[in-house]
């Protein structure tokens, strides 16, 4: 009980002479590591395992969704039509191509149905080409959400496609409304048309994976990336039947078996009529989807701790 006395009553290890108690020994690299680990915090500046980046990419799924969707409304928000012109650009692209390639250079041959065949390559090639051009930019675009919040940067790619995949999607509705008024019968091979479409989707992935990474690194490379596409259109047989045009040698078969040109082939086949399905046309599309999607993810995981550093 106090009395109003001082207490003069020294803990054991309360200084007597009014000296400050000796500090602690200081943790050493192992222990502070083991601490760290135990508390769940990682080093900065190291890239993850693959097996690690995989799962890690996986628990952020639903960041993914979120910015895909809330980006793929806000693309053409701003526009008085809104959504529609995700529908009235290719539908517009088809007009000006019928007119330039199909009525003034007659680059018709080998179609029996050249209106089918140009709508569904203007349709299938534009997606790869916003799909593209914008996964290019997939980091350095967000550069400030990169600086500021910690996640596998791989999630930037993979919502910027999926982005455009919805986007896109009304125009694909549409274009399976186009093809019959075309005159092309429906038919059981119509079903194959997602697969073919998820199989553009990871070609479209990988290819995002590679020129994201290069991009960052060099940033002017942006500006070469719409230009490749640009020629990429010319070659890929969007307002022209390869095999009719470029015969069925070397040259043929490398057009035609290029990712860009393989998804339109896979789309003309599930879709038309004219076209049978051919076994090289879907395993090629597989390859290169599975292949590139892998391929490009390693390559960007290679460079996870770059990305935002410049």
């Amino acid at each position: 009980m106090s009395n109003g006395t001082t207490d003069t009553t020294t803990r054991p290890d309360a200084p007597v002479d009014g000296t400050p108690p000796p500090l602690a020994p200081p943790l050493t690299a192992a222990q502070a590591e083991a601490l760290a680990r135990r508390a769940g915090l990682e080093e900065l500046g190291v890239r993850p395992g693959l097996g690690g980046h995989l799962r890690e990419i996986w628990s952020y799924r639903h960041l993914v969704w979120h910015l895909s969707t809330a980006q793929a409304w806000a693309a053409n928000a701003n526009n008085h039509l809104g959504q529609l012109w995700a529908v009235i650009n290719p539908l517009l692209l088809v007009g000006s191509y019928y007119l330039i390639f199909g009525l003034l250079l007659k680059t018709r041959g080998g179609t029996e149905n050249y209106i089918a065949f140009l709508t569904i390559g203007i349709f299938v090639f534009g997606y790869s080409s916003s799909a593209i051009i914008a996964g290019s930019r997939a980091v350095v675009g967000q550069i400030g959400l990169v600086r500021a919040l910690r996640f596998p940067r791989a999630v930037l790619p993979i919502s910027v496609t999926l982005t455009q995949l919805l986007v896109t999607m009304p125009a694909f509705a549409v274009l399976l409304v186009l093809i019959p008024l075309t005159g092309e019968p429906f038919s059981f091979h119509w079903l194959l048309f997602p697969v073919s479409l998820l199989l553009q989707t990871l070609i479209n992935l990988g290819l995002a994976f590679f020129l994201a990474r290069v991009v960052n690194a060099a940033r002017d490379a942006a500006n070469l990336v719409p230009v490749g596409v640009r020629l990429a259109r010319y070659v890929s047989g969007v307002f022209f039947s390869i095999p009719h045009y470029a015969g069925h040698g070397l040259v043929s078969a490398l057009l035609l078996y290029q990712p860009l040109a393989v998804s339109m082939t896979t789309a003309r086949e599930a879709l038309m009529d004219q076209y049978a399905l051919t076994w090289g046309s879907w395993v090629a599309a597989g390859l290169w989807g599975v292949g590139l999607c892998t391929a490009g993810l390693v390559f960007f995981w290679r460079g996870e701790g770059r990305y935002g550093s410049s």
